[in-house]
């Protein structure tokens, strides 16, 4: 009798929604110091791109069904670009974290232990008010005495984006890397189908981003955003990583 193909089960299931993505041309030689070993800077028609997204993460469970009391919903802020390698002829595409900000501390640790992302825990809040013709998505954050936030509004109905588009090479990298304590790189994969997208009719962020994200990405990110969108957002599997060969 042939043995029964083994399914890979997800470190964390969680559903993904209501995502803002503020997306920024940021010069190679900005992110090159936190390209993970094993990996490259991925562009889009010859750019580079570094995004602010801001989301709701929702029934989150460990190994898809252990949930953490009071920290199965949460909102997360991320500063993240994109890379990618290949393995045997298969091109991956992928996302590397410069900072994660969630709402509770139990969340930040255990993200640290379990690939070594850098995770913080401030207080939250968020405000989305949707229409029948679009929306509005409030993110907001605090740091000690400095306030921030992401903002977006949309109109008319989301769609999956268009094949080769700047939307599509933004949401669909579906892999995670993180540079460890020992120089060597976690390569992990996310599972997710592809997201509908509403392009932003106004889209900001403010507040001191030298404080959270260092003075290389200040001026970068008080700028305008390249493009904005707002994303409805899926169930999402994010499985165990692995050391890549050194």
């Amino acid at each position: 009798m042939p043995r029964p193909v083994k399914t890979e089960r997800p470190f964390l299931t969680a559903d993904w929604r209501d995502l803002v993505m503020l997306n920024y041309q940021v010069e190679p030689a900005v992110l090159g110091p936190y390209v993970p070993k094993g990996t490259e800077l991925d562009a889009f028609e010859g750019l580079t791109f570094a995004s602010l997204v801001a989301f709701r993460f929702l029934r989150t469970r460990l190994s898809g069904r252990i949930a953490i009391p009071f920290h199965s919903n949460f909102d997360e802020v991320n500063l993240r670009f994109y890379v990618r390698r290949e393995e045997r002829g298969e091109l991956r595409r992928g996302v590397v974290f410069i900072a994660e900000i969630v709402p509770r501390r139990a969340i930040a640790v255990i993200a640290r232990l379990a690939y070594n992302e850098n995770y913080f825990s401030y207080p939250m809040t968020r405000r989305i008010s949707r229409t029948a013709d679009g929306g509005e998505f409030r993110y907001g954050w605090s740091v000690r005495q400095s306030s921030y936030a992401i903002e977006a509004r949309t109109a008319g109905q989301p769609a999956l984006p268009l094949d080769s588009s700047a939307e599509q090479f933004i949401t669909e990298h579906y892999w995670g890397y993180a540079s460890q304590r020992d120089a060597s790189t976690v390569e992990y994969r996310v599972g997710h189908e592809p997201w509908r997208v509403w392009n932003a009719a106004s889209a900001s962020f403010s507040g001191d981003a030298g404080v959270l994200y260092g003075s290389q990405f200040k001026s970068l990110l008080c700028a305008k955003p390249h493009s904005a969108f707002v994303a409805d957002g899926s169930p999402v599997n994010v499985f165990r990583g692995r050391k890549l060969p050194r």
